[in-house]
């Protein structure tokens, strides 16, 4: 029974994973040189942009170290914005295709099917991750990494943004296009949680959102975890703060999806565009 349920398991992550993800993105050749261009570019702009600026006005704004920071925001930040937009883009696409009432109504059920579908969201921007911190390697940013707290802050991070991409997905089962959880997440986390400028530069309001933020709270641990290898002592107030997050935004998320699915399937708009 148990040999079952982990076959069943690991044919998911394969019809999730390798089927619907990597067998999808790589057979079309110029939208993956596409994507690890807008890995790349964005590195090296800001790059430029801090070498530029000089040392003496960054340190201002309290950065000893502006590769370092930014590479660190950037490596990050696409856990968020692009695993939102994955689950969300994944219903959307199904209900255009006409095969969301097979996904949702199959024996694996509606959480199931929102978990596997972020799981190559996660996958893509893990690959993305280390990408960045390579060239951040290149470009002389040395890495004093405490491994067991930096993936419990990663962890803790993921689980905080399924909640938000279940939100989104009920967003998007609901009222099909104009997702504004997912236009927020994918166009504001740059701006707003600390990934390209530290979030003390900007007016109090913004600063107050911007801690409303899980990602804001996950960046500034991981810079200390990953450049400073500070101990989980050091950390554990911020890591208190993502585990708060955690326990609110995931049964939430859950929530709000089994909501939109019930009223969809009631009112009879499951599958419409």
């Amino acid at each position: 029974m148990e040999s079952k349920g982990i076959a069943n398991i690991y044919a998911k992550l394969y019809a999730f994973l390798y089927i619907r993800g990597f067998k999808v993105w790589i057979s079309y050749k110029t939208q993956v040189i596409l994507t690890v261009l807008s890995w790349t570019l964005p590195v090296f702009t800001y790059y430029f942009v801090g070498t530029s600026l000089g040392n003496n006005l960054v340190e201002r704004i309290g950065v000893t170290n502006y590769t370092s920071f930014f590479v660190i925001g950037l490596a990050f930040q696409g856990y968020v914005s692009s695993v939102i937009t994955t689950v969300s883009q994944r219903i959307r696409n199904e209900q255009l295709y006409g095969t969301i009432e097979y996904y949702v109504l199959s024996r694996s059920g509606v959480t199931s099917f929102l978990l596997y579908s972020a799981l190559w969201g996660f996958t893509i921007n893990t690959i993305n991750a280390l990408v960045i911190l390579g060239i951040g390697f290149s470009l002389g940013v040395k890495y004093h990494i405490d491994l067991p707290v930096s993936i419990l802050v990663i962890i803790l991070l993921i689980i905080s943004t399924l909640g938000l991409a279940f939100l989104s997905g009920a967003f998007t089962m609901v009222i099909k296009q104009g997702n504004p959880i997912s236009f927020f997440f994918s166009t504001f986390t740059t701006l707003m949680t600390g990934v390209v400028f530290p979030v003390n530069v900007m007016p109090l309001p913004l600063r107050d959102i911007s801690y409303a933020l899980p990602l804001t709270w996950a960046l500034e641990t991981l810079r200390e975890t990953m450049l400073e290898g500070v101990s989980i002592y050091q950390v554990y107030f911020p890591i208190l703060i993502l585990l708060i997050f955690d326990v609110i935004l995931l049964p939430l998320g859950v929530f709000a999806f089994k909501y939109a699915f019930k009223v969809a399937r009631v009112k009879g708009t499951l599958g419409e565009y």
